[in-house]
């Protein structure tokens, strides 16, 4: 069975409806929480996804950095995959993620808790 993924906001319908488009099991952050997740933090999201068995994809990789934010993976043993560059747009994003699907689904299968950047030859373990 294909790992299923959790996708933040900050990522958008398009991503999620492309990698879709592309045989992903995608959820969206947004159909789980109210005010379109606005107001929710990391943490809880982060604990709501994993709690079912979805792998997080977001844009900010400084939740690598935040203990309480990091919390989650490690009471899962899980990994939670971030673009390694804000600033791209919907198309590059998902080009990034479908471009390294198989060695994402390589890392899930290894289990974590870890975290990996989403880069544009592949990924890269940034955490621990």
């Amino acid at each position: 069975m294909p790992p299923e993924f959790f996708l933040d906001r900050s990522l958008g319908r398009g991503v999620a409806d492309a990698l879709v488009e592309h045989g992903w099991v995608i959820h969206r952050i947004t159909a789980h929480f109210p005010d379109d997740a606005q107001h929710t933090p990391d943490e809880e999201w982060l604990a709501h996804g994993l709690g079912r068995g979805w792998t997080p994809l977001c844009k900010d990789g400084r939740i690598k950095g935040r203990a309480t934010e990091r919390q989650p993976l490690v009471e899962h043993k899980a990994v939670l995959f971030y673009l390694d560059n804000q600033q791209l747009r919907r198309d590059a994003m998902v080009e990034r993620f479908h471009g390294a699907r198989d060695t994402i689904h390589r890392a899930i299968a290894r289990g974590g808790p870890a975290t990996y950047a989403v880069t544009a030859t592949g990924i890269r373990r940034t955490w621990p």
